[in-house]
């Protein structure tokens, strides 16, 4: 039903693929071409040149004003009779367009084909041959063909569509470009099972049926049609006749896949920079692409100088042209999610900042990148600085795209589910919110690793890194071990920084989320600050100390508590593992608070000691002082009330007893004290 059918209709009016007419001005045998001149093989000579670009028609005005009313009026209006040169520099079609519609003024039979029909339609339609000059001209015989045959064939419908590149203007003022996308769109989305294989095909590598086998017969009840069958077809196609079929495509339905397959497509074969090094099949593709017609000689090469070059060596077109084909391959991007992969965006907004596209699109573009953030690779992220930043990379770039990402997440995590039922929306919300936790732990690690990459440019500033760093929240990285990676490799580059900044760079990391590997090796790095170093050898020690209480414990329970260690398992295993943790860390911190206590108590108490034997001292030393005075004083005193009193015994005649002289004494001390 879609095969071309220019070359096996006949009989037809309107034209099995030949135009004559019944009405001839006059005889001849066709046209005679010497150089740039055509010239009517026939005895009267001509009285009308037409000049039409480089080339040059000797012609009868007779034949081309009875068909043609722009001929009528331009001979008309001039009020020369004599008037034997036209100048059509503005024809749709050019020389050749003007040819067949000579030809056809004078009677001669004209072969119309899908390569040549939309050249004569818009050519018919500037020189105004229409019915009311005559029946059956021209515009009426063009525009049945393209109606009738072009249109209900999928080879013609292409094969127009990409010869309307040199007729922009007229053929969309003319809706053929309109037209024949709609009508490749319908035999796209359609069952393909009654198309016939033919027109551009694939490379003979490909691995889909035998193209150049079936070129002329359909496919075998047994085989299958690969869903990718018409994307060789379309993507010969210039960018704003692509942009118009997907488009059409779009209305008809097609699966978002794909629409995103055939973008992806239509970039490998104009874009070949675009891909990967090393995709020999798309390259091929793309040369091969190249040869099709002049117009397509501009593309020659891709953008291989221009990734490789700088910004003023790309040449101005070249430029202009793949521009324009990014623009527009992101304006019709399908609006669902992993309709193309993350790779290919993150190359297409690489091209797209080194080309200039328009600051909208490349938004539009980041925020799409954002949507699929997880699937990134560290290669493609590594985006260089085109806008003459002193950093080597586009960190600020990949800042963005990070902060799209987390807004993707909130706004997905925040939208309220459309099931009625309690239960499924329950166990839709869990299974989104570990959906979510996953992809935020792939994107942790991917921002980890485009860290430590790019922290061994010496121009990145320690804003920079930090707040890259800390722009995830910390439920994404359940270890550290990356990002400790990334500030040793940021330390090792930038050994000038003060203490300060080694600090502040450090504090982005959590030092109780390092293995025991990472803490060995932070331990003994002597970049890293002292008070990091002590943090994680202290972490380390927890560790441990949890480990053997752990191990202990377990032990223990195994031989004296086994009933109640189950039940505390049993308890353990349905508590959140949020909640876990945090009781283990409360733990932890309630044991190192309570032995610093028992430490500064004992300390206390070793220092009330001290103190005591320190003031019982400082009595000894100081009693002995201050009663000296006093005691050699009353010492001397005593010595003279005894010399006193032997004396009045010695002179008293009557000398008493030893009891009565021991006794006075005694009185009268007492008295004087």
């Amino acid at each position: 039903m879609w095969e071309s059918e220019s070359e096996s209709v006949s009989g037809r009016d309107y034209g099995n693929g030949v135009l004559s007419t019944s009405k001839h001005g006059l005889k001849t045998d066709g046209f005679e071409q010497k150089g740039q001149s055509w010239y009517v093989a026939t005895d009267i000579p001509s009285d009308l040149l037409v000049q039409i670009g480089d080339g040059s028609f000797h012609l009868h005005k007779y034949p081309l004003l009875s068909r043609s009313g722009k001929m009528n009026r331009i001979i008309y209006e001039s009020r020369d009779e004599e008037l034997s040169k036209i100048a059509l520099d503005d024809l749709p079609g050019g020389p050749e367009a003007f040819e067949l519609a000579a030809k056809f003024c004078y009677g001669i039979a004209v072969d119309l084909t899908a390569t040549n029909i939309s050249g004569l339609r818009c050519a018919a339609e500037y020189l105004e041959m229409t019915e009311d000059l005559e029946e059956g001209n021209l515009i009426f015989k063009t525009e049945a063909f393209l109606s009738y045959v072009v249109l209900s064939s999928w080879r013609d419908s292409i094969l127009v569509l990409k010869s309307c590149e040199r007729l922009s203007l007229w053929a969309e003022n003319l809706q053929i470009v309109r037209r024949c996308s709609e009508s490749i769109a319908w035999k796209a989305c359609a069952n393909p099972k009654g198309i016939k294989w033919q027109y551009t095909g694939k490379p003979p590598n490909i691995s889909s049926p035998k193209w150049n086998e079936m070129k002329d017969s359909s496919p075998s009840r047994n085989q299958q049609v690969p869903p990718d069958w018409w994307f060789e077809d379309v993507s010969i196609l210039r960018i704003d006749h692509f942009v118009r079929v997907i488009t059409a495509i779009k209305v008809k339905g097609m699966r978002h896949e794909l629409i995103g397959a055939v973008i992806m497509h239509y970039a490998a074969k104009w874009l070949p920079g675009l891909m990967k090094e090393g995709s020999g099949s798309l390259d091929e593709g793309s040369n091969s692409s190249n040869s099709n017609g002049s117009s397509s000689s501009s593309w020659k090469g891709g953008l291989h100088m221009i990734v490789s070059g700088s910004r003023d060596e790309v040449p101005s077109v070249q430029a202009k042209d793949q521009r324009m084909i990014i623009e527009s391959l992101i304006s019709i991007l399908p609006q669902q999610k992993d309709s193309v992969s993350c790779s290919f965006l993150l190359r297409l907004l690489r091209m797209a900042n080194l080309l200039k596209v328009a600051p909208a699109l490349v938004t539009e573009l980041e925020k799409r990148v954002g949507m699929q953030f997880e699937q990134a690779t560290l290669a493609d992220l590594l985006i260089p600085s085109y806008n003459k930043s002193e950093t080597l990379y586009d960190v600020d770039l990949v800042q963005r795209l990070l902060e799209h990402f987390l807004v993707q997440e909130q706004t997905e995590s925040s939208s309220p589910s459309r099931n009625s039922f309690s239960d499924q929306k329950h166990m839709h919300d869990a299974n989104q919110r570990g959906t979510n936790l996953n992809a935020k732990m792939r994107v942790a690690r991917l921002v980890d690793s485009y860290l430590t990459e790019v922290s061994r440019d010496r121009n990145l500033s320690l804003t920079k890194f930090q707040v890259l760093a800390e722009a995830l929240p910390e439920s994404a990285r359940t270890c550290d071990d990356g990002l400790y990676r990334a500030i040793d490799s940021y330390l090792k580059a930038h050994p000038t920084l003060s203490e300060h900044e080694r600090k502040r760079l450090c504090r982005v990391m959590d030092c109780q989320k390092l293995s025991i590997d990472a803490c060995m090796h932070a331990a003994q790095n002597e970049r890293l600050p002292l008070r990091v170093v002590v943090q994680v050898l202290f972490s380390e020690q927890v560790k441990i100390s949890n480990a053997i209480a752990t191990s202990s414990l377990k032990d223990a329970g195994d031989s004296h508590y086994q009933p109640l260690v189950s039940n505390r398992k049993s308890l353990l295993e349905a508590t959140p593992q949020s909640f876990q943790e945090g009781w283990t860390t409360a733990k932890k911190d309630i044991n190192t608070l309570k032995f610093e206590l028992e430490t500064v108590k004992a300390k206390y108490l070793q220092l009330q000691n001290d103190m005591d034997n320190l003031q019982r001292q400082f009595d000894k030393i100081t009693k002995p002082k201050q009663a000296s005075g006093w005691t050699a004083g009353w010492k001397k005193l005593g010595k003279l009330t005894k010399m006193t009193n032997l004396e009045s015994n010695d002179n008293s005649p009557h000398a008493p007893n030893d009891g009565q002289t021991r006794k006075a004494p005694r009185r009268w001390r007492n008295s004087i004290s």
